[in-house]
């Protein structure tokens, strides 16, 4: 039902408000990919934003530089940022905790700086145009492209997570030492969610960058990365209705108060450090709380 009504949402939207839609199933993917590695195995990146930037430009670098058709472009990114996701993965997930978190984020500045600095090949900050994914652009076309990545992503999450793989991701997160002594392999797992986190991202990216036609390092910054982390937290991390929740919710405030710039984000990450503190569940947590008193005998 609930996809039934997305499919017929944009009838009753202006152009605006299709953005809108088209954005905030961008920032679900984002966030629910992300919820995949730190909600369901407890392992935090900060380097998911640059994953997505991984898939964006290297569909826009194939595009513009060989001619490559996007749609053959998009899946490519999708191997690139998996790829280099497994390879950081290889490298970080056994350090865990504050160090890992600590590593990604040198990995993402790095991107950052590479993305900057190699004007030749992606225009550094002035931007990457790049090609549509339609002959004809249209906003209701996109918002449907959109639509379908974000079906995807969220089948194939809720497919893991409710398979014996998500029982091995939950018992990481609980007590990897437990999990290992049952014959869990907990490096095996925590790259898997790695790998597939990251490659989620950059579908994501991949199909965002050629939705705005121009790719920036605006996507793989660390403002990106800490609203993502905002509407997962708010949302309510480790859930799978979590991140979408948070992520209309986020996208569609921003909108109304963005005119206070970036100091949105600032906002943003204040409400999910209270969150975090006072409801670490999120908005669901808070949600199946009240329905838990109001059907009590």
């Amino acid at each position: 039902m609930t996809v039934v009504l997305l499919g017929l949402l944009p009838q009753g939207l202006n152009v605006y408000q299709q953005h809108v839609m088209i954005v905030s199933l961008f920032y679900v993917m984002m966030a629910a990919s992300w919820n995949l590695l730190a909600g369901y195995t407890g392992q935090v990146s900060f380097a998911h934003a640059a994953f997505a930037g991984i898939g964006a430009y290297t569909s826009g670098i194939l595009a513009v530089k060989l001619g490559l058709s996007p749609w053959l472009g998009i899946p490519l990114g999708v191997l690139c940022a998996a790829l280099v996701g497994f390879g950081v993965g290889l490298l970080c997930l056994k350090m865990g905790g504050i160090y890992l978190s600590l590593t990604t984020l040198g990995v993402s500045e790095i991107f950052h700086i590479i993305i900057n600095n190699e004007y030749e090949i992606t225009r550094g900050t002035m931007g990457l145009q790049i090609p549509g994914l339609l002959t004809e652009y249209s906003k209701t076309g996109y918002y449907y492209i959109m639509l379908m990545a974000a079906i995807i992503s969220l089948a194939v999450i809720y497919l893991m997570i409710h398979s014996n793989l998500g029982l091995n991701f939950r018992a990481v997160q609980n007590d990897e030492k437990a999990a290992s002594s049952l014959g869990v392999d907990v490096i095996r797992i925590r790259v898997l969610a790695f790998t597939v986190s990251s490659a989620l991202a950059g579908l994501a990216g991949g199909v965002y960058g050629h939705y705005l036609l121009l790719i920036t390092p605006e996507i793989p910054s660390l403002d990106q990365q800490f609203l993502v982390l905002s509407m997962t937290i708010i949302g309510g991390m480790g859930s799978f209705l979590g991140p979408i929740i948070g992520a209309f919710t986020l996208e569609i405030l921003s909108e109304y108060i963005r005119s206070y710039g970036e100091y949105h984000v600032l906002a943003f990450g204040l409400v999910a450090l209270t969150m975090a503190r006072f409801a670490p569940n999120g908005v669901v947590g808070l949600a199946r709380a009240g329905w838990a008193k109001i059907s009590a005998p």
